[in-house]
């Protein structure tokens, strides 16, 4: 029985995923604070609509990213 060997290719989609997660991690919350400090603005809106997809969109690479590390690392089931 041969041990099992991480995926490096798989690997490598999930470290990037990961990646692609952190810039929106950082960019999101830019994003909405922005709206908030203009509020008075006609875009007010639509930005802070932006932001909040953003993050959302964060928060879903993120566990994309960590379940498909898991997957190269372990397999799938």
């Amino acid at each position: 029985m041969e041990p099992k060997r991480t995926n490096k290719d798989l690997l490598g989609k999930g470290v990037q995923r990961m990646a692609i997660a952190l810039i929106f991690m950082f960019i999101s919350p830019v994003i909405i604070h922005s709206a908030f400090k203009n509020q008075d603005h006609p875009l007010y809106i639509p930005i802070l609509i932006l932001g909040i997809i953003g993050a959302g969109f964060a928060i879903f690479m993120a566990f994309r990213g960590i379940r498909t590390i898991m997957e190269s690392i372990f397999g799938k089931k």
